[in-house]
């Protein structure tokens, strides 16, 4: 399970709009091993918000664990980028067998490869909405208690 905290800025009837209070990756080194943090400096310099579902009632000020559930980050990386990609090489394969003369290879190529991941991301949108919002969301896990030394 991956689990960040953040700090409730806003609430919404089922959800809440949540800053992270970091911007390193994942908070195990502060900084000092793998060398994450400071990508993560260079390209996420302002604190980011994100809605996520807010199944404790938190309220705004709270300082919170938001959790994502183990495997929904490789779900959705697939869904978003692999099934387009796919859609695209197979949109683009299909148009070169279709393509009668050699002049118009190209054009069918590039054609199918549009049509392929056009399809890719209609399929995935509608594949998104039938697994439901709420299933690979993040949500707020528990309140955050600082650890007594």
């Amino acid at each position: 399970m991956l689990e960040t905290r953040a700090t409730v800025v806003k609430i919404y009837p089922k959800t809440a709009l949540v800053q992270a209070n970091q911007v390193s990756g994942c908070e195990m080194c502060n900084g000092q091993g793998c060398g994450s943090s400071k990508v993560a400096q260079l390209f996420c310099d302002k604190p980011r918000q994100f809605e996520v579902v807010n199944p404790i009632d938190a309220v705004v000020g709270d300082e919170v664990i938001v959790s994502v559930a183990d495997g929904a980050v490789l779900r959705g990386i697939g869904l978003v980028y692999l099934l387009p990609l796919v859609l695209l090489v197979l949109g683009a394969g299909l148009a070169s067998l279709i393509a009668v003369q050699p002049k118009q290879n190209d054009a069918f190529v590039a054609l199918g490869s549009l049509v392929g991941l056009l399809l890719g991301f209609v399929a995935a949108k509608q594949i998104s909405a039938r697994l439901g919002c709420y299933q690979s969301q993040p949500y707020i896990a528990r309140q955050w208690a600082e650890k007594l030394q």
